[in-house]
């Protein structure tokens, strides 16, 4: 089946949305992992337990049909848990094979909580899969149809050889809990989403389509600007490997194709905040890029870039999709959900400061809370 580059996006954005359903302020987890798995890259969260980590990543496989796998390493976890157990008819006549149905090397989505609890010999056989999609062991050597990998930690490690391997993930996102404004609405989208099932939105096929348009993407126009941000943030202090900058190319170009475009422009620059590996660096790095990045923007991963750049345009875009989606719905968490969105609306605009496709939207929140009461 072919499909176009823009029919694909659109069907990740609806796999988006049906995969965010309920869980509030996490839009910007789903949008990344649906990014790292078009650029066939693997993500990393850092942030405290209970923040919904691995619901997103398991409504998005969801969403997406794909085949999942999820565990919660420790450090007494053995490779067979992760990878399958010996096959012991095939131990019988001499040969040692893995038994790897329904394990991680059968995967198209991976989530891989205390990821850094590993031993080594599950981290060296992890590296194999996410850097080659290759699985070797024993007699045992099959391609991974891996898209994604999401790993988990409560903090980034401090053990030089685990940084290492932490810098195999190339996109590091750092979250924390739902803030006080959005409350309400997480307690009624949590209610409504512990009943609901994800039902498949968008097909690998989709993400495939977006995947390999990736090499084809012209970056002509971009790697002259993504070559000076580079400059701005050595200036500032800022270091980036240079297998890094390397790959953020594949971060831009997969914001392009999923934004529907074979040319990568100034606009689709901002991953490249999301490839810095720490907080305190991507924090640095906004002020250093803050010109760049206000031109940023994406039809299709609006939080994700909201947050990247933290520039009103981005936030007004998607508080214009949350706000037309809420007055779309028919669901009991509606006023809920509008409550929540008056509160953001007006925490982040004045009047003065009201965007003009904003403001309309804003009134018609403000109806229905009053219709509710």
């Amino acid at each position: 089946m072919s499909h176009s580059l823009i029919d694909s996006a659109g069907h990740v954005r609806a796999g988006i949305r049906a995969a965010t359903a309920g869980l509030v302020g996490r839009d910007q987890l789903a949008e990344l992992i649906v990014l790292s798995a078009v650029a066939q890259e693997h993500l990393l969260v850092i942030g405290p337990p209970g923040t919904a980590k691995s619901a997103v990543v398991r409504r998005v496989a969801q969403a997406m049909g794909g085949r999942y796998f999820e565990y919660l390493l420790g450090r007494f976890t053995e490779p067979s848990e992760l990878f399958g157990p010996v096959d012991l008819k095939k131990l019988r006549e001499g040969t040692v094979e893995t038994d790897v149905t329904g394990m991680l090397p059968e995967a198209e989505v991976a989530f891989l909580d205390e990821v850094f609890l590993g031993s080594t010999a599950i981290l060296n056989t992890l590296l194999g899969v996410l850097n080659e999609r290759r699985f070797r062991r024993g007699h045992t050597q099959i391609h991974c149809p891996l898209r994604v990998c999401v790993g988990a930690a409560n903090a980034l490690p401090d053990d030089e050889a685990l940084s290492a391997f932490a810098d195999r993930f190339l996109l590091h996102l750092f979250i924390e809990p739902v803030p006080d404004h959005q409350l309400e609405a997480m307690l009624a989208g949590g209610w409504q989403s512990d009943r609901s099932v994800v039902e498949p939105q968008a097909g690998m096929s989709h993400l495939d389509v977006l995947s390999q348009a990736v090499p084809t993407v012209d970056l002509g126009l971009a790697r002259p600007e993504l070559a000076q941000a580079i400059r701005q943030l050595r200036q500032a202090g800022i270091q980036l490997s240079d297998r890094r900058i390397v790959k953020a190319q594949r971060l831009i170009a997969a914001a392009s194709v999923l934004a529907g475009r074979r040319q990568a422009t100034r606009a689709d620059l901002w991953p490249l905040l999301y490839v810095l590996p720490t907080r305190e660096s991507q924090n640095s790095a906004r002020d250093v890029l803050r010109d760049l990045l206000a031109q940023a923007h994406h039809p299709n991963l609006l939080s994700a870039v909201e947050q990247a750049t933290l520039q009103p345009l981005s936030r007004a875009t998607r508080l214009i999709e949350a706000a037309q989606s809420c007055l779309a719905t028919i669901h009991g968490d509606r006023a809920a959900r509008a409550e929540s969105l008056l509160r953001e609306i007006d925490a982040n605009f004045s009047a003065e400061t009201m965007p003009d496709g904003l403001g309309p939207l804003r009134d018609q929140l403000a109806a229905l809370i009053v219709v509710r009461t």
